[in-house]
């Protein structure tokens, strides 16, 4: 099966209405049944279910291996890893402790709504089949008390989602489309103009209601050409999987050795029991030839199987910008060299790459949810105020960073905030300087509470010291007072006597 990306659906029609939305829909149908069917095979494959399963051997039949080496599959989960290992934050851009306040309260709603996971689910999506659709829509049962998200989030299935796209300038996304098969195995199409929802049954007919949020269907393409992850190396993916299945089928052959007789007259229930009984007896049957019985063997060279296996397996990763976790034979390097060597710079470009779609049609998710907690939580929130930011597994040392943060903040010219941005430690930089700020701000508060209680003990041990002096003063002059008087009486009363 060739493929070679899914393809975008357009129209020149610049507003949905009820009267031309029938039209829109028979016009895209048919494009979107040959991106299903696509998408259909990609998921499948990514499951599992692949060609090697189907091979038919003529020569030998019975031994006919079919090893699936989910090559597909590893390399899914490593790009939605290594893109979504952590979950995606939002981050407000400027000091503004209002607008920090708000976003912080979006993050909690994204939370509450379990979003990371379903930021996966879009990823294993998007890297399967190159598409993936998301759906948002008001939550009005929501619990203000218990602090609820005021929206929900759904991810549609691209088999059974699209969107049409106007064919003018800069192909803004025109009509939203998923499709529901009823109880009745009756198919229901609910279309989402700007302004206006509509279903459509399998006759045609129409019901039209107004709605303010605009396109709530979003689609989150993988790149331009909407090409699946391991779409490109497809070929050399079914090429892995027939050398190991024949390398299997090489052993078992090599086990299941076919017996040679040479000269020798048997016939086929003789050469069953042989087999079953595991002995070999035979007679000439010409005096004058001699006879042989041996086993005819055809041996596979494993050596060099295994070396056109690694090879295009290096190859498969080197396409799809996998890094080779197996690493290089050499233990010199480190760091920066061992990072560009094994292939984690690719990994990560390709990351920046996927990086920079998910953000364009996250944009396009947060215009509608921030207009829903607008009306439904009286939040004030634009757009231009926040940031989508992703966090990766760094390769980078973490100490060397922290130096670098620890010279910006001795740096008496370089704002803090700038070098909580700048050293690229934290995810969330303004996060985590208000954090460190606000523990700065205890431990100094500690540091002058202790330094109080210090004065106030040297204080206090001062005025006992003192008071201490004063008495051993006090009781000396009284000595001396009374061993004054006594020496006054003893003199009187010389004299009188």
């Amino acid at each position: 099966m060739n493929l070679f990306g899914r393809k975008v659906i357009y129209t020149d029609v610049e507003h949905v209405t009820r009267g031309n939305v029938v039209d829109i829909l028979q016009k895209a149908l048919p494009i979107h049944q040959m991106n299903r069917a696509d998408i259909e095979y990609l998921y499948r494959y990514y499951k599992g279910d692949q060609p090697i399963l189907g091979r038919v051997k003529d020569v030998r039949p019975e031994i006919n291996n079919k090893i699936v080496v989910n090559r597909a599959n590893e390399i899914v989960s490593f790009k939605v890893g290594y893109l979504l290992g952590e979950p995606v934050q939002y981050v407000s851009r400027g000091n503004d402790e209002s607008v920090a306040d708000g976003v912080s309260k979006l993050n909690d709603y994204a939370l509450s709504e379990d979003k990371a996971a379903k930021d996966k689910e879009l990823a294993d999506w998007f890297h399967i089949c190159g598409t993936s659709y998301r759906m948002i829509l008001p939550d009005r049962m929501a619990d203000v008390e218990e602090d609820e998200s005021p929206f929900e989030i759904f991810t549609l299935d691209p088999r059974n989602t699209f969107v049409v796209y106007s064919s003018g300038l800069g192909h803004r996304p025109i009509l939203g489309v998923t499709y529901v098969q009823k109880e009745d195995n009756t198919v229901v199409f609910c279309c989402y103009s700007e302004d206006t929802y509509f279903e459509v049954t399998e006759t045609w007919d129409v019901k039209a209601e107004p709605q303010i949020l605009g396109i709530p269907i979003i689609e989150y393409p993988s790149n331009e050409a909407r090409l699946g992850a391991f779409e490109i190396v497809l070929p050399l993916l079914d090429a892995i999987n027939n050398v190991q299945s024949n390398r299997m089928d090489g052993v078992e052959q090599f086990v299941q050795a076919l017996m040679l007789f040479h000269n020798v007259d048997i016939s086929s229930e003789d050469y069953k029991n042989l087999r079953a009984e595991g002995a070999i007896k035979f007679k000439d049957i010409d005096a004058t030839l001699k006879a042989d019985v041996g086993y005819l063997t055809a041996e596979l060279n494993q050596t060099q199987t295994q070396t056109l296996t690694d090879d295009m397996y290096d190859t498969v990763l080197t396409i799809c910008g996998m890094p080779n976790r197996n690493g290089g034979s050499s233990t010199s390097d480190t760091g920066s060299a061992v990072i560009m060597r094994d292939g984690w710079s690719s990994a990560e470009a390709r990351a920046k790459d996927s990086e920079q779609m998910f953000k364009r049609s996250e944009k396009q998710f947060l215009k509608i949810a921030i207009k829903i907690c607008n009306n439904l939580r009286a939040l004030s929130l634009k757009m231009s105020a926040l940031e989508i930011r992703f966090t990766r597994r760094n390769y980078e040392n973490i100490s060397e960073k922290a130096s670098v943060l620890v010279a910006m903040l001795n740096n008496g010219k370089i704002a803090p905030q700038l070098a909580f941005t700048h050293c690229g430690m934290f995810s969330d930089p303004q996060l985590a300087y208000k954090i460190s700020a606000e523990y700065a701000e205890k431990q100094e508060e500690k540091q002058e509470e202790k330094q109080e209680e210090k004065q106030e003990e040297k204080q206090e041990e001062k005025e006992q010291s003192t008071g201490k002096s004063l008495k051993r003063n006090g009781e000396t002059t009284s000595k001396k007072t009374e061993n004054g008087a006594e020496g006054t009486a003893e003199k009187t009363q010389e004299v009188s006597t």
